[in-house]
């Protein structure tokens, strides 16, 4: 079992680093078998498609939102829940291939496009933005607040540069989103 694991996990990252490097559509399951060294069956054995490769990566995403959002349905809203709630999503976003699967996004646009796994997606950040903001809020405030949420994404596109670690780049992203749920 453990192998399969191993296995499937190895799949999942030569995968997306072609799907990032060459796209999506130009890239074959021949090609992600050649570079993982296994025959197209071993590949077909755990995956039958590039589609499903990519539907299992969002997946483990939608499982660690979902934890999250049943942690947060369990708390009292209040400043430390929601400075919780944030911190809790950027130790998720940095522990997972979360950025990556963001860069293939980014990169290739039109490959999930009208896919199941971004209205899950989309409606799981409505979710977690609801924890954020009270619904009676002001409008700048749960803007501001969503804008929190929205900044632990962006530190991978605004703050590219090489020189930065990702620990780096998580300190800093979390320090504004900290900063704009103060406001």
């Amino acid at each position: 079992m453990r192998e399969n694991v191993d296995t499937r996990t190895r799949i999942q990252e030569i995968a997306l680093k072609l799907f990032i490097e060459q796209g999506y559509e130009a890239t074959s399951l021949r090609e992600i078998a050649e570079a993982l060294g296994v025959t197209k069956a071993a590949l077909y054995y755990h995956f039958k498609s590039k589609d499903e490769i990519i539907t299992s990566l969002a997946e483990n995403r939608l499982r660690a939102v979902e934890r999250l959002v049943a942690w947060a349905r369990g708390q009292p809203r209040s400043e430390e829940t929601r400075n919780e709630l944030i911190r809790r999503y950027s130790d998720d976003l940095y522990r997972g291939r979360h950025h990556e699967i963001m860069r293939f996004f980014e990169r290739n646009p039109t490959a999930l496009k009208g896919h199941p796994m971004m209205e899950k997606t989309r409606e799981q950040t409505f979710e977690l933005l609801a924890f954020l903001s009270a619904p009676d809020a002001p409008a700048t405030t749960r803007l501001r607040n969503a804008m929190a949420l929205f900044a632990l994404h962006a530190s991978w596109f605004v703050l590219g540069d090489a020189t930065l670690t990702d620990d780096e780049r998580r300190e800093a992203a979390l320090e504004v989103a900290l900063d704009l749920l103060r406001r």
